[in-house]
């Protein structure tokens, strides 16, 4: 591999694993804003319900690098001012954590209204017989909801992810040595740079085809037991 990419074969593999690593991270985290999100909107008070919309509302409506910039920047910013109050040693955030609260955050809401969705999607009487046999809330969500919520979230789970991979190439204005900055850097300093956003490239569209192999597993486990329409 160092051989055929002038020597710069590690740093391109240690970048497309920080990728990866930032991606499945990221991923998690706008999992469970998403969870939260969506039963903020469905369950929780007016005033929860209407904090997740404006929350929603904002994220989707503004570009996601302009949101990473803002988001990493205030929240420096506001470490900073806690340090300063209390007289501790300035802290950094790692372009890591950075990046994985920054896409945290943005894709949260997305996955908001994609498991806002799915949830409405479920019979409403699920719920209320779950509850009829003396289960509590906590226990319907997780045994009767949430795995028949999966099968009609999958397929955005799948597109969301993708766009987070993709997404990963922004984290990269904020420091983070991920493969298009391994890619950039290797460029600059061999000139052969449109050669090493190439293989790049190639790196995203390795993990996205992987992810999608992945996925079509999911859909088919989640659909056991459900009858198929033929035409």
């Amino acid at each position: 591999m160092s051989f055929f990419l002038d020597g710069y074969g590690a740093l391109v593999i240690d970048g497309a694993l920080q990728t990866v690593q930032l991606a499945i991270c990221s991923l998690a985290l706008a999992f469970a804003i998403g969870l939260l999100g969506a039963s903020a909107k469905l369950f929780g008070s007016r005033w929860i319900a209407r904090v997740a919309q404006c929350y929603t509302t904002i994220v989707r409506g503004a570009p996601d690098l302009v949101l990473m910039l803002l988001l990493y920047f205030s929240i420096q910013i506001l470490l900073n001012g806690i340090t300063e109050r209390l007289h501790w040693s300035q802290i950094d955030i790692k372009p890591f954590a950075a990046g994985v609260i920054v896409l945290g955050l943005i894709h949260g809401a997305y996955f908001t209204e994609t498991f806002r969705g799915a949830f409405l999607a479920i019979p409403r009487g699920q719920l209320e017989s779950g509850t009829s046999l003396g289960m509590s809330f906590g226990h319907v969500l997780a045994h009767i909801l949430f795995p028949q919520m999966m099968r009609f979230a999958l397929p955005a789970i799948g597109n969301n992810w993708q766009v987070i991979v993709k997404s990963t190439a922004l984290v990269s204005v904020i420091g983070l040595s991920d493969v298009v900055k391994a890619a950039q850097d290797a460029g600059k300093t061999t000139t052969h740079y449109f050669f090493f956003i190439g293989v790049a490239a190639l790196v995203y569209l390795l993990i996205t085809t992987i992810s999608n192999l992945v996925l079509r597993y999911l859909g088919k486990r989640y659909d056991i037991g459900v009858r198929k329409v033929t035409l």
